[in-house]
């Protein structure tokens, strides 16, 4: 922009930030709204827990998640079990199944076992059944409008037009700074009242914006990356190792989780993907064993066992940008900090819904003045 004037530089930025605020505005309300109860999700989800009383003495026999695959097959016999997921938070175990293995993942519905005694606690819906509770709707809506993978790449676009909507505001901010004490609410009208609050509230959440927005367009990225990288790595690996589907689900699954912790030690294996599943290659266990530490615990380690013998076939090494983006995952939310970063990530997230109904309200303003 060397050869333009200031004031037509000043006319770029503004044309810039007025269009991607507009495009992106209903969107990122949205965002904010349902990110502000999905910011509590745990503690949402501690006082909705439906845990037994405490046991006294726990069963390992009756704990052991084979037993609960078994149960599982009997409750649901055909089905293709997807996943189990043993909580980091709460001594539950999640087996994943839907109904057939071209069955879409919005069809895969989950049992809930207590991981202290093995029995059934809940059965949770699966997404298209029309009866998902409230916080996995936010969920949904939050990461995809409702929307899969299309809904998913939409708001990628969001995000990075909220991005180049920051970027235009602190190059008109810039000059303006420059006259006026930062923080000073002009009163000469209602609408320069409103400028000023807007400019202020922008400025004191950009580098917050800048983070949510960033980890929030490296979120909805991460899913086709991911998936990309699943189908051209631990495919290949195991089909070096040449194990056959026939081999699946043999080896029992405590096994192969004491396996892959034995040789990780210091990490915790919270999600199986099982034979048969949409990422796990035939005839394996994926198994994801992650570190026990507050940082390593969103570092993801991907292990296959074979299903037929239980002998780790291969860990798999993911690249960095797939670590990046599984360390921005969390900081989306404000989940490094536990309580306190999470009530200012909420106080962040309300100053941010004024900031966009004060643009929203300046733009109708400046309209009708104009029409006027």
């Amino acid at each position: 922009m060397r050869g333009f004037t200031p004031a037509r530089r000043l006319r770029l930025w503004s044309a810039a930030h007025t269009w991607s605020s507009l495009a992106c505005t209903a969107f990122l309300l949205l965002c904010c709204l349902t990110g502000l109860p999905l910011i509590f999700a745990d503690e949402i989800a501690a006082l909705q827990e439906d845990l037994p009383p405490a046991v006294a003495v726990p069963d390992p026999a009756a704990a052991d998640p084979d037993r609960m695959l078994a149960q599982a097959r009997l409750l649901y016999p055909g089905q293709v079990i997807d996943f189990v997921v043993r909580d980091d938070d709460a001594p539950v175990v999640n087996i994943g199944l839907r109904p057939g293995a071209d069955a879409s993942p919005s069809s895969t519905h989950r049992l809930r076992f207590d991981a202290r005694d093995g029995k059934l606690l809940k059965r949770i819906p699966a997404a298209d059944s029309g009866r998902l509770d409230a916080m996995a709707l936010i969920r949904q809506l939050h990461a995809t409008l409702l929307g899969g993978f299309a809904g998913g790449l939409a708001l990628a676009a969001v995000a990075l037009l909220f991005l180049v909507a920051l970027a235009s505001g602190v190059a008109l901010y810039a000059p303006f700074a420059r006259k006026q004490a930062f923080g000073a609410i002009r009163r000469s009208s209602p609408r320069v009242r409103w400028l000023d609050l807007h400019n202020l509230l922008g400025m004191a959440t950009l580098v917050w914006a800048c983070v949510v927005g960033a980890t929030g367009l490296f979120n909805e990225l991460s899913r086709p990356l991911f998936a990309l990288w699943s189908q051209e790595n631990l495919k290949s690996m195991a089909a070096a190792h040449g194990a056959s589907a026939a081999t699946a689900q043999r080896y029992p699954l405590a096994a192969a989780i004491a396996a892959v912790e034995s040789a990780l030690p210091g990490t915790r294996v919270g999600t199986i993907l099982m034979p048969g599943s949409r990422l796990a290659p035939p005839g394996h266990y994926l198994l994801w064993a992650a570190g026990d530490t507050p940082l390593t615990a969103h570092l993801l380690q991907p292990v296959l066992v074979d299903a037929g013998d239980g002998h780790i076939a291969g860990i798999a090494r993911m690249p960095w940008y797939l670590r990046a983006l599984e360390l921005s995952r969390p900081l989306h939310f404000g989940d490094y900090g536990g309580l306190p970063l999470k009530l200012l990530w909420a106080a962040l997230d309300l100053a941010a819904i004024a900031v966009l109904a004060s643009g929203l309200l300046l733009w109708i303003s400046r309209r009708r003045r104009r029409h006027g």
